[in-house]
């Protein structure tokens, strides 16, 4: 009679994430590539993760107490220190039990009590800047993490003693999977299908300048037009009416669950400049108007759209230049050359990183079996199999 050989229990790697689509979907892609190396995975996050966190690969998901300490005025600001020093204790709790091998955050204010509780017990840590500017949340745990994951090889950290580390942003299996459709070839007399979207949520300046700029093309251009356009839900009555008196069919949603295949089917974007909008538009190679959350106090959205911008593969305008008119004269310059489309196509698959999945997990692992030596603070290589 053969004995009973006990298998040894996966090791825990905790993920931290804040509830949007921004920072949910990269730390998805991630928990399911380690997960496939197997890790058991669990998640730290925020109450919004009903909403873009259904799908998401973890044994178990912890609800951790945070608030964001900036904007409003001093009482407020109070309150939500109180509020993640509250986080950082239940967190602390949460370590204490789970034992992860190692912790690694997506950014955002939720992300800092799970990671300062695991680094604060000597769980190797890991923060992840999507973005081409280093946010706020993530500078702060920069001072208190091993290593610090970038997309873009130019982010500055100040007074860190972590190592920097470009892996990229990954990307969920279906942006990869839509990565492998060739960009949909057309002539200038060709139906044209423009895709426009605001990031997770949404952007009603889309919804108020869009249809009007499209108004403003010549008949011969909208016919050719094939518009799919995400509206938030109290904007869609307004923006279908509009399209039905141009005499345009538009399918339009609050949101596309199917978002990576409808990239790939676009001649052109119209989209905000979000880091994981970046990401997925480059590694599936679409050109793309971006037009930058305006306001925004560490101005990254400007910062990502300017990066690809810069070698042809978008077409930056400020929200504030987006007028009808200089919309309606970008159209038509695309409409009318299909080559420069083509060619900003091109460019925007060349700064991509399909692989960034691979080594941001390469990274975690080499973070957790303490593993990461001298020459970490250098560019890691690419994954074995990586494209």
């Amino acid at each position: 009679m053969k004995a009973d050989v006990k298998q040894a229990a996966p090791r825990t790697m905790l993920i931290a994430a804040g509830g949007t689509g921004g920072h949910l979907f990269p730390a998805q892609a991630l928990a399911l590539e380690l997960a496939r190396r197997g890790w058991r995975i669990e998640l730290a996050t925020d109450h919004r993760v009903s909403s873009y966190g259904q799908d998401f690969p973890a044994a178990e998901i912890h609800l951790i107490p945070s608030a964001t300490p900036s904007g409003g005025g001093p009482f407020a600001r109070a309150l939500a220190i109180v509020q993640l020093v509250r986080g950082t204790f239940v967190a602390s709790r949460i370590v204490r039990r789970i034992k992860p091998a190692a912790a690694i955050g997506f950014g955002g204010y939720p992300t800092v009590p799970p990671i300062l509780a695991a680094s604060k017990k000597g769980v190797p840590t890991i923060v992840h800047e999507a973005n081409a500017v280093l946010g706020r949340a993530n500078k702060f745990l920069a001072t208190h993490v091993t290593a610090v994951a970038i997309t873009n090889p130019n982010t500055k950290l100040v007074s860190s003693h972590a190592k920097m580390i470009e892996t990229g942003n990954p990307v969920r299996p279906m942006v990869l999977e839509a990565a492998s459709t060739p960009y949909p070839s057309r002539t200038a007399e060709d139906p044209f299908r423009l895709l426009v979207f605001g990031g997770s949520q949404g952007a009603r300046v889309f919804s108020e300048r869009v249809p009007p700029a499209l108004e403003k093309l010549p008949p011969a251009h909208r016919q050719r037009l094939r518009i799919t356009q995400q509206c938030r839900a109290e904007d869609l009555d307004a923006v279908k009416a509009k399209y039905a008196g141009l005499g345009l069919a538009a399918e339009l949603a609050p949101f596309f669950k199917d978002l990576p295949a409808r990239i790939a089917a676009s001649h052109l974007v119209i989209a905000r400049s979000g880091a994981s909008t970046v990401s997925e538009l480059s590694v599936i190679g679409r050109p793309a108007i971006l037009v930058p959350l305006p306001g925004a106090i560490d101005q990254d959205q400007k910062a990502n759209a300017a990066a690809i911008a810069a070698i042809g593969g978008a077409f930056l305008i400020e929200q504030s230049a987006l007028t009808p008119d200089r919309l309606a004269h970008e159209l038509s310059r695309f409409l009318d050359s299909p080559q420069t489309l083509e060619e900003a196509a091109r460019k925007a698959k060349s700064f991509g990183r399909p692989d960034a999945v691979s080594r941001l997990a390469d990274l975690a692992e080499a973070v957790a079996l303490h593993r990461l030596g001298p020459v970490a603070s250098q560019p890691i290589q690419p994954a074995k199999g990586a494209a």
